[in-house]
């Protein structure tokens, strides 16, 4: 099983004398996670195009106080990779499975990115076992404004990957044998810096996305048009009234994510991290653990 705790490297010291890789039977898939720590139960997800690996750095701390599950949603990292099934109540549905097969039945959420939409869905959907809420660096489809088709050049090269991710296979067949390229862009044009993600990191990210069900999937987040339909639904059904918390980078989203969290939560608390790009808990990880920490008492 590639992409486990003992396949990946550069790990804090002592991670794996506290983290352990898991795979349960869940909603009829696979799903992998890392788990460690004690404490009440918080689950993290990840953003795209990662897996667990992307939270390892603030897993040993928050690992102090909670019973930390580090999941790798359908398509990513060890977990299964099915062909469809990537809309957001789908993918809130396997989370919620993997957490009820490792034995909890509520439990604290973070995510960023593709996690935060996750995250929202895990929420809305199943709102009698979520107790709080902390999401980051993302947009909410359905919700969040689309931009013009010509947009500013800065702008443009933030975005632009949206439109081409949610393409139909001919996207695949351009990044195939070229993923070094397309994701290494996506990590080095969206951090602070360039180099801000280390190159051995970027590397553990891309090899993970060679395989071409890792790949295929890495697009069907985006073509999953139905998290938009989904995502209005829950927002009819009323606002989230456990306590959210809405994290940007100052150099990324910013303020953009409380913005979004707030028409859909009634208890938000934003944070924006000065100097931070997209990738908050590498950039950053010890402002993202200290207001995770804060954030979940």
């Amino acid at each position: 099983m590639p992409f486990t705790v003992s396949d990946v490297p550069h790990l804090p010291a002592g991670f794996t004398d506290t983290f352990t890789s898991h795979t349960v039977k869940a909603n009829g898939l696979a799903l992998h996670a890392v788990v460690g720590g004690d404490g009440p139960p918080l689950l993290l997800l990840p953003a795209w195009p990662q897996f667990w690996y992307g939270w390892r750095l603030v897993m040993p701390a928050l690992a102090e106080r909670f019973t930390v599950v580090a999941a790798d949603i359908r398509g990513v990292g060890a977990s299964d990779k099915p062909a469809t099934g990537y809309d957001a109540a789908t993918l809130a549905d396997d989370m919620a499975a993997l957490m009820t097969g490792l034995g909890h039945d509520r439990f604290a959420v973070a995510g960023y990115d593709l996690g935060m939409i996750v995250g929202y869905a895990l929420a809305a959907g199943h709102r009698h076992r979520v107790t709080r809420l902390a999401v980051a660096e993302a947009i909410l489809p359905g919700l969040s404004p689309s931009p013009p088709l010509f947009m500013d050049p800065a702008t443009n090269e933030f975005l632009w990957h949206f439109a081409f991710n949610r393409l139909q296979e001919i996207n695949e067949r351009m990044v195939a044998d070229r993923e070094e390229v397309y994701f290494g862009h996506q990590f080095a044009s969206k951090a602070a810096a360039p180099d801000a993600i280390p190159p051995y990191a970027v590397d553990v990210y891309v090899d993970a996305l060679r395989d071409p069900a890792a790949l295929h999937a890495s697009f069907e987040f985006y073509r999953a048009q139905q998290s938009a339909e989904q995502v209005l639904h829950w927002r009819q059904e009323g606002p989230l009234t456990i306590p959210v918390l809405a994290v940007g980078g100052a150099l990324s989203s910013g303020p953009g994510v409380e913005d979004v969290m707030r028409q859909v939560a009634d208890d938000v608390t934003g944070l924006v991290i000065p100097g931070a790009g997209h990738f908050l808990p590498e950039e950053a990880p010890e402002a993202m653990t200290r207001a995770l920490l804060d954030f979940l008492g």
